[in-house]
């Protein structure tokens, strides 16, 4: 038997992070340059995948299938990975940008750029 309680809050939270995936998604269209557009894409990644991953954890420990656990723990472990992981790697790829002088960009204050 299925714990209703933990279907319905599983699903909750894959809504949950559905609605950040779009979220995500229409600020990739309307940011209008690559280091805002990359914190969007970021948060699509973050919340987008690791909620959805914790829903579906959720549902897997309230169901009664064979191999439930292993479910569930797998996907808490890969949302672990992708919490940890996604903001280290936009961060690299934002200062890979700025360093390579490959996005066009004057900021007001440019405090990784060189000393004069």
């Amino acid at each position: 038997m299925m714990n209703p309680v933990l279907f319905w809050a599983g699903a909750t939270v894959v809504f949950v992070g559905g609605v950040f995936d779009l979220i995500a998604g229409l600020g990739m269209v309307r940011f209008p340059n690559f280091y805002v557009r990359l914190h969007a894409a970021t948060i699509g990644a973050i919340y987008g995948a690791v909620l959805p991953l914790i829903g579906v954890a959720l549902m897997a420990f309230g169901s009664d299938i064979q191999g439930n656990t292993l479910v569930g723990g797998g996907c808490l472990a890969t949302a672990l990975i992708l919490f940890l992981v996604a903001p280290v790697g936009s961060h690299l790829l934002a200062y890979a940008a700025h360093k390579s002088r490959a996005v066009e960009w004057s900021p007001v204050v440019d405090q990784l750029g060189e000393e004069e």
